[in-house]
């Protein structure tokens, strides 16, 4: 059984000139140990369909789908309570911006026993423990000392690590990562996508990792769907969809990843020329 069963996914959104579809029949397994890749650029559909996945989208945004399910439980059919009762525990995110994420008025200890006592009837020591040892794990140096800090007074990537430690907290069967490393530099992209790939794999979890570079989704995912226009529009394996594109928009996001040996000032970089819903070349 899939960890994650998403069928017919539609996402409509009232706008002041009538109803516009940002997200139209996505379909979408994840298998436990499994990660699948989402890319596409800025407005393609990624981020809105994992906040319809999660339920975090405002209640003027209609959601529709054939099918939407976290292992034997229909999410289209959870009450508010039970769905703020999945989230956190058995299912979690992690966001784009952790400074925005987190809240800047508490502590990071605070926030991070908040959740297990949420989600878990025990004590505030042994949530402490639990948070200083998720920090521990999540390669935060002095984590006992970093759980009286506000999140400013971190690095961002301290900070993208405290969110990772925050969702993984309550050992989630399916882990959404949003474009986890977008505001991170090159070298602290690296150790997140490693502290990733080997927490996912170390724990079983089933993640969806999203984000507009296909290379990097390449580097820590299975399967790969890559997403234009609000639909998928290519998907696959990534050792056949980066040799095998079947899309001209795939063909055009991988002509626009630098390549090893390119020479500077005499080959350019592809760009996606778009000029319809379905008319993309490369």
């Amino acid at each position: 059984m899939s960890v994650l069963s998403l069928r017919g996914l539609t996402v409509t959104i009232q706008t002041p000139t009538g109803p516009f579809e940002a997200v139209r029949g996505v379909d979408l397994n994840v298998a436990r140990g499994e990660t699948v890749g989402i890319v596409g650029e800025s407005g393609s559909g990624k981020s809105v369909t994992s906040l319809a996945i999660m339920r975090l989208l405002s209640p003027r945004v209609t959601v529709d789908a054939t099918e939407m399910r976290l292992g034997d439980i229909d999410l289209r059919t959870l009450s508010e309570r039970r769905m703020a009762d999945l989230r956190g525990d058995r299912m979690a995110m992690i966001f784009q911006e952790p400074m925005t994420a987190l809240n800047p008025v508490l502590t990071v200890g605070r926030q991070l026993t908040e959740t297990w006592l949420r989600h878990r009837a025990t004590g505030k020591r042994e949530a402490t423990e639990r948070a200083v040892d998720l920090l521990d794990r999540v390669g935060i140096p002095r984590a006992r000392a970093r759980m009286n800090v506000y999140p400013h007074q971190l690095s961002g990537g301290l900070r993208q690590r405290v969110m990772i430690a925050m969702a993984l907290l309550c050992d989630p069967d399916l882990l959404i990562a949003d474009e986890p490393t977008t505001a991170l530099d090159v070298t602290v992209q690296a150790q997140i996508l490693d502290l990733l790939a080997g927490l996912q794999q170390e724990r079983g979890l089933a993640m969806v990792f999203i984000s507009h570079d296909i290379g990097v989704v390449a580097r820590i995912a299975q399967r790969v769907q890559v997403m234009h226009g609000g639909r998928t529009v290519d998907a696959g394996p990534v050792g056949d969809l980066l040799t095998r594109p079947q899309h001209a928009y795939t063909r055009a996001l991988l002509s626009a990843v630098p390549r090893r040996g390119m020479r500077w000032g005499r080959e350019r970089l592809g760009a996606v020329e778009w000029s319809g819903d379905d008319e993309v070349t490369s």
